[in-house]
């Protein structure tokens, strides 16, 4: 790591910012899964039952479960890889907001209808 003098003669530490990258782009993928998940369920009838973990609440208990696990296993790699690196954190952001935006397509009702052909 190398220090830095700030214009009041501090001296500055560089952090990278590859555990902060890591957050956001963990963020997105679950995102993205969780939308992934919510169209599958809704789309096949045997998958449905099967992300059925609680009855009351259906294929969601399911999904939001599994789009749990993996937001948390992306975002355990993802630091784990970056901890110590310097990562191009405009283009995370971006790749984070796409997926976001995957995500929440797939949990909008008409377009889910759009994709199935309802």
């Amino acid at each position: 790591m190398s220090t830095l003098q700030n214009s009041a003669g501090f001296g500055q530490t560089d952090i990278p910012n590859g555990s902060g990258a890591a957050a956001i782009l963990a963020a997105g993928i679950g995102s993205a899964a969780l939308g992934v998940l919510a169209f599958a369920g809704d789309a096949s009838a045997a998958l449905g039952n099967l992300l059925n973990f609680y009855n009351p609440t259906g294929t969601l208990s399911g999904v939001t479960t599994l789009a749990i696990i993996v937001w948390l296993v992306a975002w355990f790699a993802l630091a784990k890889r970056w901890q110590t690196r310097n990562v191009d954190i405009g283009k995370v952001n971006i790749l984070a907001f796409a997926l976001l935006g995957v995500g929440f397509l797939l949990t909008f009702p008409p377009f889910i209808d759009l994709l199935q052909g309802k």
